[in-house]
């Protein structure tokens, strides 16, 4: 609640001034008694040990409407955004190949695909305004997550991102149509596509390169990330008694694409060997890409002055009924 007008709220400096003047007037009619020793045992009636009763209903009364003249309203802040500012894509390899465990967190040895959500939870809660989307793609590419301001449920999304959801393989060229279909028709000023993998493109029907240019054809700028050590990596599997396993698997990523990618749509190839590696692609892509943002607030209110000028009626016609019946004076 927030008062419309507080200055008057100095008004209550009255309320003082009224009880001093009460208590300090004598009476203007007072009754002469030869004696009043009688009067001495006379024990004080209900009326007369309640009598001030009366300045203070008059006193809440003032107090209410003093308040009441000052507004008080319940507010409902809403915010408008105003902004054609960037959507993003973040496009995901959930191939078989992102079960290599050759990144670390927290100080365990964990696989690709897991650090990649991790770090992609971070990029994603650093941004505030802008519309983001999710694909992901082995030997096919779907939509995980449409283009969005709820990160709530695009993260929601990203956690139930796991390997085997799709055949195995690795279709970067449809990864990139179908972020380029998601992205083609909307206003924004800028459009980016966050494109990571481990590996080579082996599936699908759109060569890389075509989809890029497709890309750049609707002014989408593609950031490549190649995820992963090269040579060989740690690969979990399976002993003939059923125990998990570490076997030694190589995993090939084509470099020279990715940067041609991103080179062709004016983007930037990464490479990210490690954690810490992949966090500081993501923290330079988010740099990158900020844009300037118009912010509207509105406000709606309630007025609740009611609330207090009723009962300010209410203290008033008891103070009234009270003087013109039990605490009637005479004269």
């Amino acid at each position: 609640m927030i008062l419309r007008d507080p200055l008057l709220l100095l008004l209550l400096i009255i309320i003082p001034f009224l009880l001093y003047v009460y208590f300090r007037q004598k009476g203007t009619h007072p009754l002469i008694f030869s004696s009043i020793r009688n009067l001495k045992k006379l024990k004080p009636s209900l009326a007369q040990r309640y009598r001030h009763i009366i300045i203070v209903l008059r006193s809440l009364a003032i107090a209410l409407c003093i308040i009441a003249l000052a507004r008080p309203q319940q507010g409902n802040e809403q915010t408008k955004v105003k902004t054609e500012g960037i959507d993003i894509v973040l496009a995901v390899d959930i191939s078989g190949s992102m079960l290599a465990e050759d990144f670390e967190m927290d100080g365990k040895r964990q696989n690709r695909l897991y650090v990649v959500k991790q770090v992609v939870k971070d990029f994603i809660n650093k941004r505030s305004t802008d519309p983001i989307g999710l694909v992901v793609f082995s030997a096919h590419a779907y939509t995980q997550c449409p283009l969005t301001l709820d990160y709530g449920i695009l993260l929601q999304f990203l956690e139930k991102t796991e390997i085997g959801l799709l055949e195995d393989g690795t279709a970067i060229g449809s990864a990139i149509a179908s972020s380029v279909d998601r992205l083609r028709n909307t206003k924004a000023q800028s459009k980016v596509i966050v494109l990571l993998t481990d590996g080579r493109n082996n599936s699908g029907q759109i060569d890389p390169l075509t989809a890029a240019e497709l890309a750049q054809a609707f002014s989408i700028k593609i950031y490549t990330i190649g995820a992963g050590s090269k040579g060989l990596v740690p690969y979990p599997a399976r002993d003939l008694f059923g125990n998990k396993v570490m076997r030694q698997v190589k995993i090939d990523i084509d470099d020279e694409s990715l940067a041609e990618i991103a080179n062709i749509t004016g983007g930037r190839y990464y490479r990210a060997t490690d954690t810490e590696s992949l966090k500081e692609i993501y923290q330079q892509i988010d740099a990158l890409e900020k844009t300037e943002t118009e912010i509207t607030h509105y406000k709606e209110y309630k007025e609740l002055f009611h609330y207090f000028l009723l009962p300010a009626f209410g203290c008033l016609l008891i103070e009234l009924c009270l003087k013109k019946t039990k605490l009637r004076k005479i004269p």
